[in-house]
């Protein structure tokens, strides 16, 4: 049995950055986590995408930003339960919370934090019969490495952030970049919009939108796709690989089954600590939903930070929080 302060479900970005913020308070934690290594999504799906909206980082890669965070928590000595689901909670005589996981190991702490990104998760897929076929033989839902595109044609389909930013990316690797939407908008970062549509111009990345990519060709790997275009009808395309980058499909797994207040496939919380119904129990980053919530890694610091002061006062009632500041004793003064 693992005792700590406070077990925090997910060892995404949210979820290193609670220790931190927690070590400061003195409070132990103890990550579960269902994949094998610790990064979250930033480690499984898009380690070498480059991500722009963290303070004092112009850009900076997404594997780059969990080292980063792992070597500002290891003063702080948390522990990690990786490649296993957390499966249940119960509480117990003393207050207390045991959270037992899919293998059977079981972590008993005060307060649990849920900072599981988008919970369990699976790529969604696009409606072509034959897709199943080519899959780890040409087509990708997931870019971990973008060396495999080097010097290769590409097609990407998809009209969000994850498209639009890795079209941009890859223009500079892959020999050819088409990026395929169904509309003639996109729903991603005007900026991204507007540098996709700039390479386009350039000819460094044939955009075809208002069509959509219908069927896949090859022998033995892939070889062509089928474009169906609103206005010019249906033609192939020569390709080494297809990416349909249509997000994510949540799914909560059992933490539905807590007895948590959810609403669309998030958590409820209030937004002066990121509580839920149950006292004790946090969510924090993509998983909790609020009016006016965004689901930016930067938010979920926020709610990381404002949670573990609540957190210290739900373990120690009868004591004061002492909040200091980092830049004036550092992390060895805590």
């Amino acid at each position: 049995m693992i005792e700590t302060d406070i077990i925090i479900i997910g060892a995404g970005p949210c979820g290193l950055f609670t220790v931190f913020e927690a070590g400061l308070l003195k409070l132990k934690c103890h990550l579960v986590d269902s994949l094998p290594q610790a990064g979250g999504q930033l480690t499984e799906i898009y380690p070498k995408k480059p991500i722009y909206d963290i303070p004092g980082f112009p850009d900076i890669l997404a594997g780059d930003l969990v080292k980063n965070l792992m070597e500002q928590i290891a003063p702080f000595k948390p522990g990690f339960t990786l490649g296993e689901r957390a499966e249940s909670i119960e509480q117990l005589d003393d207050q207390r919370f045991r959270l037992t996981t899919n293998k059977g190991t079981v972590h008993v702490a005060p307060v649990i934090a849920i900072a599981g990104g988008l919970g369990c998760f699976e790529p969604r897929k696009p409606p072509i019969g034959n897709i199943a076929d080519f899959e780890d033989a040409g087509v990708e839902y997931i870019i971990k490495e973008p060396e495999l595109y080097r010097d290769k044609k590409i097609v990407i389909a998809g009209g969000g952030d994850s498209a639009l930013d890795w079209a941009i990316f890859l223009s500079d690797v892959a020999s050819e970049v088409t990026m395929v939407h169904r509309r003639k908008g996109f729903r991603g970062a005007l900026d991204s919009v507007e540098k996709v549509e700039q390479l386009a111009e350039e000819g460094k990345i044939n955009l075809i939108t208002e069509a959509q990519v219908t069927g896949l060709n090859g022998k033995t790997a892939l070889e062509e796709v089928i474009i169906k275009h609103k206005h010019k009808g249906t033609f192939t395309q020569v390709t080494d690989h297809f990416i349909p980058l249509f997000g994510l499909s949540p799914k909560l797994g059992p933490i539905s089954d807590w007895g948590l207040n959810i609403s669309r496939s998030a958590i409820e919380v209030n937004t002066e600590d990121y509580g839920t119904n149950i006292p004790g129990i946090y969510a924090i980053g993509d998983i909790n939903t609020y009016p006016g919530k965004l689901k930016l890694i930067l938010c979920g610091f926020h709610e990381g930070t404002l949670m573990v002061q609540s957190a210290f006062k739900h373990i120690f009632p009868d004591k004061k929080v002492q909040f200091k500041y980092t830049t004036v004793n550092g992390v060895n003064g805590f």
